[in-house]
């Protein structure tokens, strides 16, 4: 496997979605004609949905074009699987060169690339068979460009087939993961149109948000840059950082002469940052805190006149989100730093709600003026700090 460069990848990627697509487990029994109508109503209510987002927000997209350029694309888990590697590929391609600058021209390097870029392959497709069973719906921000789609593998494919790359970056699309949408419904058991329709309320805003505000895919795209640049890819500068990370991440366990309190420790993630890297994804931590806490606002704000069951649907899903499904789950919530993924959900809705009491929706909007106005770490957890700065 090679990168779209002729060099080394530092992942085969087709071994990693075969991995995935080996690992997966098979979605909920449903016959063929469930599904179609499955896929049929989430293609009508992603439709509503937009119009629904737009008059909730005041958010218009920038260009019909523009809209029109952001796919919504309704795909089983393996789909999944697929679009997210040919994202993977394209984020990540900047620390792939750098990598490949950093390897020797000698035959036993190259051996040795080719092995990890197998093993991590595999250990790529294992995660992502893991995370296809969660996911109900994601705004792909960093899609690669069209075209999109492979050729379905027979004319009566249900489910959208995304491809894998390696195109340049385009403008972005949103996936629905039909299979977990319905597992997740019977789980619940709720009204299976109600939470179709709530679902698709929540992945529009986040395409809304992306076609509306025509800086903030870039601004994203450089913050992420940023930190795979300053990757170090020194294999003794990053032994040393795990093995000062050790210490700390005992310190905050329970029975490990720690603090025992309930401090989250460090996520995988976390534990090789440089503090250049640290003050990135603080930046980043907020802007992903407002993108989620706004998208979940705005789904229990359309909900009432458009989903009659909302108030019983979100009371059942903020159960479900706040257990996890099991022991194993929960550890891996934890390593794979899903944890912090909640918290933003809850820490942006806390932010957009006090922003909005105090100076409206319009007022709100303000947020989306410039990189300068977004909220910063230290203001998610203060609305009227961000309120003081930006909106008045």
């Amino acid at each position: 496997m090679t990168s779209a460069s002729g060099g080394a990848d530092m992942v085969d990627w087709n071994l990693a979605v075969a991995t995935a697509t080996r690992l997966v487990r098979p979605g909920p029994e449903v016959s063929r004609a469930e599904a179609a109508a499955v896929v049929a109503e989430l293609r009508r209510h992603a439709l509503a949905a937009e119009e629904h987002v737009r008059e909730f927000t005041g958010m218009r997209s920038s260009s019909l074009a523009e809209a029109a350029a952001t796919p919504v694309l309704i795909v089983d888990r393996p789909g999944w699987v697929r679009a997210n590697v040919a994202g993977f590929r394209t984020i990540v391609q900047p620390l792939v060169e750098k990598l490949q600058a950093r390897r020797s021209s000698g035959s036993a390097s190259a051996m040795l690339g080719t092995v990890g870029e197998k093993a991590t392959g595999i250990e790529v497709g294992a995660l992502l068979a893991f995370l296809s069973t969660k996911v109900l719906g994601q705004y792909e921000t960093f899609a690669p460009a069209e075209p999109s789609l492979e050729a379905p593998d027979s004319p009566a494919a249900l489910f959208d087939k995304p491809r894998l790359g390696p195109e340049g970056p385009g403008p972005g699309r949103l996936l629905l993961v039909a299979p977990n949408i319905v597992h997740v419904e019977r789980e619940l058991d709720v009204d299976p149109a109600d939470f179709r329709l709530w679902v698709c309320l929540h992945e529009e805003t986040h395409r809304t948000q992306f076609t509306a505000v025509p800086w903030l895919r870039d601004h994203i795209q450089s913050e992420v840059q940023s930190f795979l640049a300053e990757t170090d890819v020194d294999p003794g500068a990053l032994v040393d950082r795990l093995r000062e990370a050790a210490g700390s991440l005992g310190a905050g366990l329970p029975g490990l002469g720690g603090r025992g309190d309930s401090t989250p420790s460090a996520g995988l993630l976390e534990i090789v940052q440089s503090p250049a890297q640290r003050e990135i994804l603080g930046r980043l931590t907020a802007v992903m805190s407002l993108l989620e806490g706004h998208a979940d606002v705005v789904m229990d704000g359309v909900g009432p006149a458009v989903v009659p069951s909302v108030a019983e649907i979100r009371e059942k899903f903020q159960q479900r989100r706040d257990r996890g499904a099991n022991r194993l789950d929960l550890v891996l919530r934890r390593l794979l730093g899903m944890d912090a993924k909640l918290r933003q959900y809850q820490d942006g809705a806390v932010f957009v709600r006090g922003v909005v009491e105090r100076v409206g929706m319009e007022g709100f909007n303000r947020v989306w003026t410039s990189p300068n106005t977004l909220p910063t770490k230290d203001e998610i957890h203060d609305p009227a700090a961000w309120v003081a700065r930006v909106a008045r």
